[in-house]
């Protein structure tokens, strides 16, 4: 059984079901979202064409972290039970896999994480992913690290070795999936141009070799003083770089929006080349990364996919649990300090030499193969 909740685990676990799914005379493949997020899940499992056996459908307005954990620990109680699965698989850091990871504990159900060993070993940040991933990894029978420094992690943690694999990152097999998609079909192509242009940009705009900087925030540690920083950045690097385009898919939260709005004001129509548009579903979003010249984001996943696309990625974040990346030279941490920020897009947009060893930088997180080697390791137990 693989279960996942939101949209980020959904890109990562979605190639797995699929890679599963080839090997029918060996597994019977179960299917269970929880709704974590509701309507960003659902455009994923339509664009992998996977159809849930069980759906919690959990998400409430305004719930918080009790909320969540309750439902989904209460929801999986009742379907384990009647599935008896020999192992749930989770991904990662949410609390959607804790606490299903939990459920299946209580069950006496092995566990398989994925994507398990990330450490900042500060339980405040990321919150509350980084406790959340801890929590996983105790209760997990079967580890499935992206590098071999997480694998490290576990294995300085007590996690015996036998019970751990280095796969690589299985949002790399999912990155290449899609972008294959994209490639392959000019129908698709055209339709990804018109969702964009309805959101509120045309990517027309790039034909001429225009550079484009794609921009995502959404963590909870940055919202305040940290998100008025980085408007207030991003606002100036606008007018620094009039010939560049500057383009931020807005987060639903409130946290995100309000502080834009202090920044940029109330009308984000008419702002020259700056774009605020709405989020994007997993597709649209690729297809725009891939035509970007530098991604800036305090996002986990987006450090490991964007250079998979030769993308130089600037984090807003103090920490971060993918220092690979750093070390590699794929990404750099910026946080959310006025000066880091501006400082590090301008060079990038200005020195060629720092941006090819960026851009050419190799990813750490893998070939695309991850899932093929999670389901021999599944095989063989």
């Amino acid at each position: 059984m693989l279960v996942f909740g939101t949209r980020p685990e959904a890109i990562k676990m979605a190639p797995l079901v699929k890679e599963f799914e080839k090997h029918c005379d060996k597994f019977e493949t179960i299917v269970c979202v929880t709704g974590q997020h509701r309507e960003m899940l659902d455009q994923v499992l339509q664009i992998f064409d996977i159809k849930p056996d069980y759906d919690l459908n959990i998400m409430q307005q305004k719930q918080d972290l009790y909320d969540v954990t309750s439902r989904v620990l209460l929801g999986m109680r009742d379907i384990l039970k009647e599935v008896r699965p020999d192992v749930v698989l989770v991904h990662g850091d949410t609390t959607t896999s804790t606490a299903s990871a939990l459920a299946a504990f209580y069950q006496q159900i092995p566990v398989g994480h994925v994507e398990a060993g990330l450490r900042t070993y500060n339980i405040y940040s990321p919150w509350p992913e980084e406790m959340n991933r801890q929590i996983t990894g105790r209760i997990a029978t079967y580890n499935f690290s992206p590098t071999p420094l997480s694998r490290d992690n576990l294995l300085r943690e007590g996690v015996k070795e036998q019970q751990i694999t280095v796969t690589g990152n299985t949002v790399i097999d999912a990155l290449y999936w899609v972008v294959d998609k994209i490639k392959n079909n000019t129908q698709l192509q055209n339709e990804l141009k018109e969702t964009l242009i309805s959101s509120g940009y045309d990517v027309e705009r790039l034909n001429d070799g225009k550079k484009m900087v794609l921009i995502t925030g959404h963590r909870r540690e940055n919202f305040g003083e940290g998100f008025i920083n980085m408007c207030t950045a991003i606002k100036d690097l606008t007018s620094k770089y009039s010939d560049v385009d500057f383009i931020y898919p807005m987060h639903l939260n409130p946290n995100v929006r309000k502080p834009i709005h202090e920044v940029f004001g109330e009308d984000l129509s008419h702002l020259g080349n700056m774009f605020f548009i709405e989020p994007l579903e997993y597709l649209s979003f690729v297809y725009l990364m891939e035509k970007s010249t530098i991604v800036l984001t305090d996002s986990g996943g987006i450090q490991e996919e964007a250079p998979g696309l030769g993308k130089p990625v600037l984090v807003m974040r103090d920490t971060t649990e993918r220092p690979e990346a750093l070390d590699a030279g794929t990404v750099k941490l910026v946080g959310t300090d006025y000066e880091k920020i501006v400082d590090n897009v301008s060079k990038l947009l200005e020195d060629e030499k720092e941006y090819e060893k960026m851009s050419k930088a190799v990813n750490p997180y893998g070939d695309g193969k991850a899932c093929g080697r999670i389901v021999s390791f599944i095989a063989e137990k």
